[in-house]
Parts: structure tokens; sequence; C-alpha cells
């Protein structure tokens, strides 16, 4: 069964207007496994408080830019 989160985000699409950056690349500036990004870009995942804040700080966007909440 596939997970559900409310949670969405523009990861995706932000990687690909910071030079086409790698899930990889992302993983190595926040400190997180390439896994753990592509599990939160697929909405699989919700990441911490604080990895959400450093997701959004390398794109330099808040963090109601990146994520969205979706409540059910």
């Amino acid at each position: 069964m596939a997970v559900d989160l409310p949670i969405s985000n523009k990861i995706r699409e932000l990687r690909f207007f910071a030079n086409e950056m790698t899930q990889q690349e992302l993983a190595e500036l926040v400190g997180v496994t390439r896994q753990t990004i592509m599990a939160i870009e697929k909405s699989k995942y919700s990441p911490t408080l604080e990895l959400a804040f450093k997701i959004a700080e390398i794109f330099g966007q808040s963090i109601e830019e990146v994520f969205q909440y979706h409540p059910k």
C-alpha cells in the first residue's frame, strides 16, 4: 500500500533550476543519503523540521515555498 503523506514539495523542480543538481549533491549538502532525498521528493517520507529548513536554505527559499501541507 502506498504511503499518502499530506506534505508535498517542489525539490525536484528546484534541483533542476539549480544547474540540474543531483539528488546525491543535495544529499551531501544537507547531510543525508540520496535515498532519503529520493523518498522526500516522492512524498514517501516527511523530513524533520531541521532537514526541511536545511533543504529550503540550500535553494534560498522559505520552507513554505519548498514544502506544502495538505490536511486530509
